[in-house]
């Protein structure tokens, strides 16, 4: 099994996963698997020379083939491996990405709206925390009214500055 190349959390997490895919009788990421390990023992394919091949850790290889979707933190990079492996293989990688893609429609369109706004929410929060440092600070926006606000006490003090010079000039001509 693959999970012991895998760090703790996400070989609990791929355990899981991977157990709520099977009870739940959804198989077609494990089929696809399947098929992508035995199409590459049919062309006499080692794990490590398709890696090398196709430029992707075997053990990415090895997780796809077991169907372990919890070991991928990214659905689109995920697809993208499957198209590459499926087509280095000579399969039909369209097929088997429309395969992948219902499975996931299917998988995400069980998951509460709730859920997914509650994880947007957490998401924002961790994003707002973050420390940043005074060269990478954004800079702070202003509303309309400040700056509205700042014109009008300029243009006093402009004519404030400028009514008082013509007194100290009406001042001096006089005396």
């Amino acid at each position: 099994m693959v999970d012991k190349y895998l760090p703790r959390m996400y070989t609990d997490r791929t355990r899981l996963i991977s157990y709520y895919f099977i009870f739940k009788g959804v198989s077609i990421l494990f089929e696809i698997g399947n098929d992508l390990k035995e199409a590459r023992e049919k062309s006499g394919v080692s794990l490590e020379e398709a890696s090398q091949d196709i430029q992707i850790k075997s053990v990415i290889l090895e997780n796809i083939e077991e169907g372990n979707i919890g070991a991928f933190k990214d659905i689109f990079e995920l697809k993208e491996f499957l198209y590459s492996y499926a087509k280095y293989l000579g399969l039909n990688a369209e097929k088997i990405l429309d395969e992948f893609n219902e499975y996931m429609f299917e998988y995400t369109s069980k998951i509460p709206i709730k859920d997914i706004e509650k994880k947007v929410i957490e998401q924002n929060k961790e994003k707002v925390e973050t420390i940043a440092s005074p060269y990478t600070k954004p800079m702070k926006k202003y509303s309309k009214k400040y700056y509205i606000t700042m014109c009008i006490i300029f243009i006093i003090i402009a004519i404030i500055i400028i009514c008082w010079s013509i007194h100290q000039i009406a001042i001096t001509r006089y005396l």
